[in-house]
């Protein structure tokens, strides 16, 4: 058996409804872009520009933060933002999958926030470089209880409502259907830049409506059919 030279870092893992079972997280990709009216909101480009391939940044897997948490405001912004997404878990690894065989490797869905550093990030693109400081930052990815595929009424939803509120007042509210990028879409293309394993998952895109919280604000993230993700902004402190 292995000796470490530290302690081993615990895997971060993700709940699984009506199960003891949890969801090991190895990996997590999150798409940027993929609906045309947030697209619009950000300054971005006309409709003409939609179809363009898919572009991806990582968050670190211990950025998970289970549904019900506390976290604290982070470092390094005064301009947090929420961007409600679908989860996708991924069940069955792969690269170059096929589009018409890609939704058979997602084990389960959820619901996640992206939490933004939003001035961070705008300071990031006035300078042409990367969105990591923006993005990765610790806590920045609430994830829901998943739930496996094979438990979901009419199987993986290509229409759905998905919004997010803030203390009660919906900020957030669109369809499935107008993302760019279909869940298949986008397996498809991520797996011909990277081998894709279980455990992997990866947070679909935001419609339209971010923008900032504050301490004390009060999320709720849906998707209609999926469990939903509650989570509370504190103070400048640790994770309860």
């Amino acid at each position: 058996m292995a000796k470490y030279a530290i302690k081993k870092p615990k895997r971060p893992s993700i709940a699984i409804i009506n199960s003891p079972q949890r969801f090991p997280v190895r990996r997590i990709y999150c798409v940027g872009q993929n609906y045309a009216k947030h697209i619009a909101e950000m300054g971005g480009p006309s409709k003409a520009a939609e179809r363009k391939p898919p572009f991806f940044f990582q968050k670190p897997s211990d950025a998970i933060v289970a549904s019900g948490q506390t976290i604290a405001y982070p470092k390094l912004t005064q301009n947090l933002h929420y961007e409600v997404e679908m989860v996708l878990a991924i069940g069955r690894g792969g690269e170059f999958i096929a589009k018409d065989e890609a939704l058979e490797h997602i084990y389960a869905l959820g619901v996640g926030v992206d939490l933004t550093r939003r001035d961070r990030q705008a300071e990031m693109k006035a300078a042409g470089r990367s969105w990591e400081i923006a993005k990765a930052f610790d806590n920045s990815a609430p994830v829901s209880n998943l739930i496996p595929v094979e438990d979901l009424e009419g199987g993986i939803p290509s229409v759905a409502t998905i919004s997010l509120q803030v203390n009660g007042i919906i900020c957030q509210c669109a369809d499935l259907s107008e993302m760019i990028w279909s869940p298949a879409e986008i397996i498809s293309t991520l797996s011909t830049h990277y081998r894709l394993y279980p455990g992997d998952i990866i947070f679909s895109g935001t419609p339209q409506g971010v923008g900032p919280i504050s301490e004390g604000d009060y999320i709720r993230a849906s998707v209609d059919g999926l469990p939903d993700l509650e989570f509370t902004i504190g103070g400048s402190r640790v994770l309860n």
